[in-house]
């Protein structure tokens, strides 16, 4: 595995696999690996002959300064993740390299309602920061193809959103979501959660699953507001259970059993917030 820390040895290396037309995966991370970044690695190894990970921890997309500090840092264990399972490149940049002109951007994405429901209302400027880093590193990569995860469905969204005000010819794919065996979806913040707190976060998952089994046509006003109880009384702090169309995030309180949805959470545990989807099909 090759390490680079500038971007302009990125763009040379990546430079001379385009001169062979192979095809560049490329894994965006902001590092703390797990298996759900492994299988997007594997995945990008299955599509793309070359494939390109990055690890930086993005200031940008942190609306809580105290999250940020918090985030976790395992760059030795990651590095070695990443060779172990046969990354090609590793692009580990400092700040300068991806925010040359500082982290004050001059310009605006524009995402629509994207960014005032869901995330997008409780993280206030999160998105902005997610597209600002995203298309600089896409600007310095320039891959063929970009492997996303499932569990940041709205994030996703808003990612395939930037592909086209950007114009980039970059073929978005994303991974199911990789769970524990209690079903709590695999998350770098997990790293923040005792093992008590491990075993009380699986209830996330069975509340999603409790919705997906209990739907049916017509209100689903009962339903969120029975998950929401769920979560509290087990001393969570929902800033939001949902249940939308799955291919645009509106909000359903009608449902008349044809449209895709996908239910949504995004809760407290203490101080780690956790999100977790699950898809529902009629």
């Amino acid at each position: 595995m090759i390490i680079l820390k500038f971007a302009a040895d990125v763009i040379s290396q990546l430079k001379k696999v385009r001169l062979t037309k192979f095809s560049i995966g490329f894994v965006p991370t902001m590092g703390a690996l797990h298996k759900g970044h492994i299988s997007l690695l594997e995945k990008s190894k299955q599509v793309c002959e070359i494939t390109i990970c990055s690890i930086f921890i993005n200031p940008t997309q942190f609306n809580n300064a105290d999250d940020f500090k918090k985030y976790p840092v395992t760059l030795e264990h990651d590095i070695y993740t990443l060779e172990k399972n046969g990354c090609d490149i590793l692009f580990l940049p400092d700040i300068t390299e991806i925010y040359p002109d500082g982290i004050i951007s001059k310009k605006h994405f524009d995402l629509g309602y994207l960014e005032t429901i869901l995330e997008g209302k409780y993280r206030p400027g999160h998105f902005q920061g997610v597209c600002q880093v995203v298309n600089r590193l896409l600007e310095i990569v320039d891959p063929t193809h970009l492997f996303m995860g499932q569990k940041d469905h709205q994030q996703c969204m808003v990612i395939k959103r930037l592909l086209e005000l950007e114009n980039l010819n970059i073929e978005p794919i994303i991974c199911p979501t990789l769970r524990e065996e209690n079903g709590l979806a695999i998350s770098s913040r997990n790293l923040r959660l005792n093992e008590q707190q491990r075993e009380e976060a699986a209830e996330i998952y069975k509340t999603l699953l409790s919705i997906k089994q209990k739907i049916k046509p017509g209100s689903l006003h009962h339903l969120k507001k029975e998950a929401e109880e769920y979560l509290i009384k087990r001393n969570f702090k929902p800033d939001y259970i949902e249940i939308a169309e799955a291919n645009n995030l509106k909000p359903v309180n009608e449902w008349d059993g044809i449209a895709d949805l996908i239910a949504v959470v995004a809760v407290f545990i203490n101080d780690v917030r956790l999100i977790d989807n699950i898809l529902i099909k009629d």
